[in-house]
């Protein structure tokens, strides 16, 4: 047993959608939350960019009691790759892999679609992984930039006009290519899950990163007897780069309520000394 935190990180609030199912499964266990909100969107910055935040990210996280670390950033997890980030005795996983392997499980004609950011459609690490298990899988891979600043600004009604036409720019190309399974492979995405879903059809079977992340991580804990000893409610702790004010409001959408915990606010320079 390990009564120490999961530590979670992601580029803004989409790893919320992450923390939600961990809650879910594992309600005994605390959960630290890093969100760098003052440096959301990841997806549009180079390699060495999302690698030097992801490094600052993950030493912060460090500072606390933990016991597992998740990026729950699909750009993070795609640049990444299965590069070395934490320390050896500090188990460490992307969204990545969970992901591909519920998709490779759940489609049936062999038609798998990707919509992720910028930085994760071309890093192209998505289609490797999903190779790496069904060599005979068809990918179509997309990215939708404008995603994350709609979820993150509230368009994310599926009446939305604003959001049904962007979710229709983007998704049309890969809806025409008759794919039965769709990695939403940003874990913003999963907050405009009921636009995607009127878009694609209820034929098509979308699968949540930060949803199939958290699957694999109660799954690798309890394997390892590493899951908390606790018998009451675990704690979430929230750490944000930009207003913490902000970051509790805007947490609703991701949550599905108020957050249960306090948001705190991490400087920049905090940030960059660590």
């Amino acid at each position: 047993m390990n009564d120490a935190a999961i530590g979670v990180f992601d580029s803004g609030m989409g790893g919320l959608t992450c923390v939600k199912e961990l809650n879910h499964l594992m309600p005994n266990e605390n959960i630290i939350y890093f969100g760098d909100t003052a440096r959301i969107p990841y997806g549009t910055r180079g390699k060495e960019t999302i690698i030097k935040y992801a490094e600052q990210d993950i030493k912060f996280i460090k500072k606390h009691n933990i016991k597992m670390i998740i990026a729950a950033c699909g750009t993070v997890s795609s640049v990444l790759g299965t590069s070395k980030t934490s320390d050896a005795d500090i188990p460490f996983t992307g969204v990545l892999l969970p992901t591909v392997q519920a998709a490779c499980a759940k489609t049936k004609n062999g038609k798998i679609g990707v919509i992720g950011t910028n930085a994760t459609i071309k890093s192209g690490a998505y289609g490797k992984a999903i190779r790496s298990i069904r060599s005979d899988v068809n990918i179509v891979g997309k990215s939708c930039p404008l995603f994350v600043p709609l979820v993150e600004n509230g368009f994310i009604g599926k009446d939305d006009p604003v959001t049904k036409l962007v979710v229709e720019r983007y998704l049309e190309p890969v809806k025409k290519e008759g794919v039965d399974t769709l990695i939403l492979g940003c874990t913003h995405y999963p907050i405009l899950i009921d636009a995607i879903k009127e878009y694609m059809g209820s034929g098509v079977e979308l699968i949540s990163s930060g949803s199939e992340t958290a699957k694999y991580v109660c799954a690798f804990l309890t394997a390892r007897e590493m899951l908390a000893e606790r018998s009451e409610q675990g704690v979430n702790e929230y750490y944000c780069t930009d207003s913490a004010e902000m970051f509790a409001e805007n947490a609703e959408s991701f949550c599905g309520g108020k957050l249960n915990g306090l948001v705190t606010r991490v400087s920049m320079d905090e940030l960059a000394a660590e």
